[in-house]
């Protein structure tokens, strides 16, 4: 890409017989925040270190503004890294802190002084310069850290969880003044977390990662509404994954008999033949309950109500002979339903918000000259409206 700022070309690693990452080619655009997305495990870190000059790749290259830094040493590449502990010297003021590493390139002291005043204001932490750490809290701490990487105009700055050690009300609060710190800036972040949430609040796009593996790379919008595998659906936001198999074609749409009942999903300019085992997915706030048989629905019992930081969240299982059917979750702001658990329903939905997915055993099997990148980038929005459960 012409405006890429920083280049992953099939970055493989190992630790002994551990394959931590495998074939992770990824491409950053200038001022871009990019978040990488995924459990503890699942190799984010150590991407980041490998982009930071800390880890060798065992294979594939890194390029940063176009030159090959895979093997150049972490000083010789301008890049910085935030941490979760935000790694500050507990003998030095404010000040010290943040003009350290100007101090180190021996840059003139009145110019320090600047770059110092400067980056504080950008965090908003001017008049801070004599506190020590232990003075700070915790959200200050990590305003300091970040002062400290930006005055060095780092071409990419690196995030490792810096908010993981922040109570819930101080992150949001940081997520927000972070985007803009770095929207001022045009600075781009590469930005690690396991919050999906925070993911979806801060990110320009979002890498979704699992077992060393790049799962899938789009905008919030796109991760969310239309997640190219099940197990994407399920680790962003609250989804409802379902199988079954495709019974015929109605327009634009495939019929899926599925768990005791008939269902409609969009097929995505998609054809299946009659048999074809499908996976698809539903967000629990587009699942509505009919209390009368629909066209097409699940026949279900409710087996829990319950309410959670504003959600009101009904479960029911579906009523077929399969044991193995899951349980499936509806949900939507407020607390009144005149549902009770053991009372029969049917579960409905829109086609166009039932997601075709790869399932976690096998891949979608789409009729000839569609790939599965093309499934996923071609699907529709999903209404937002709003639903009654």
């Amino acid at each position: 890409m012409n405006d890429s700022i920083l280049e992953l070309n099939h970055i493989s690693k190992s630790f002994g017989s551990t394959h931590v990452l495998t074939d992770i080619s990824l491409s950053v655009r200038k001022g871009e925040l990019i978040t990488l997305l995924g459990p503890s495990g699942c190799g984010k870190t150590t991407t980041l270190r490998i982009i930071a000059g800390l880890e060798l790749p065992d294979a594939g290259q890194v390029f940063l503004n176009g030159s090959d830094v895979t093997e150049s040493e972490p000083n010789k590449r301008n890049v910085n890294t935030v941490f979760q502990n935000y790694a500050l010297f507990p003998h030095m003021n404010v000040a010290d802190n943040i003009g350290y590493s100007l101090k180190l390139r021996k840059l003139p002291r009145a110019k320090i002084q600047e770059a110092v005043k400067e980056a504080l204001a950008l965090v908003q932490l001017s008049g801070y310069e004599k506190r020590y750490p232990s003075e700070l809290s915790g959200g200050q701490r990590q305003r300091v850290a970040i002062a400290r990487a930006v005055v060095n105009e780092p071409d990419v700055l690196l995030l490792d969880e810096p908010l993981g050690a922040l109570d819930l009300q101080l992150r949001r609060q940081m997520q927000l003044e972070l985007k803009r710190l770095q929207k001022k800036l045009g600075l781009t972040f590469i930005y690690i977390t396991h919050d999906q949430e925070e993911a979806l609040t801060m990110s320009d796009r979002i890498a979704v990662m699992k077992d060393g593996r790049l799962e899938q790379i789009g905008t919030p919008a796109e991760v969310y509404d239309t997640p190219r595998t099940a197990y994407v659906a399920r680790f962003v936001g609250s989804a409802n994954v379902l199988s079954g198999t495709a019974l015929r074609m109605e327009g634009a749409n495939v019929i899926i008999a599925c768990e005791g009942g008939t269902v409609m999903a969009d097929a995505r300019g998609c054809s299946y033949p009659e048999g074809t085992p499908l996976t698809f997915a539903v967000r629990s706030e587009y699942i509505t309950l009919a209390a009368s048989p629909v066209a097409y629905g699940i026949p279900s019992v409710i087996t829990e109500k319950s309410f959670a930081g504003g959600m009101l969240r009904i479960a029911a299982a579906p009523t077929s002979d399969t044991a193995s059917a899951p349980e499936i979750i509806a949900s939507r702001h407020g607390i009144d339903s005149e549902l009770t658990p053991g009372d029969s329903v049917f579960i409905c939905f829109d086609a166009s918000n039932a997601v075709l997915v790869e399932s976690d055993q096998s891949s979608l099997a789409p009729e000839a000259g569609q790939s599965k990148a093309d499934l996923s980038s071609s699907a529709s929005a999903p209404d937002k409206g709003g639903r009654r459960l």
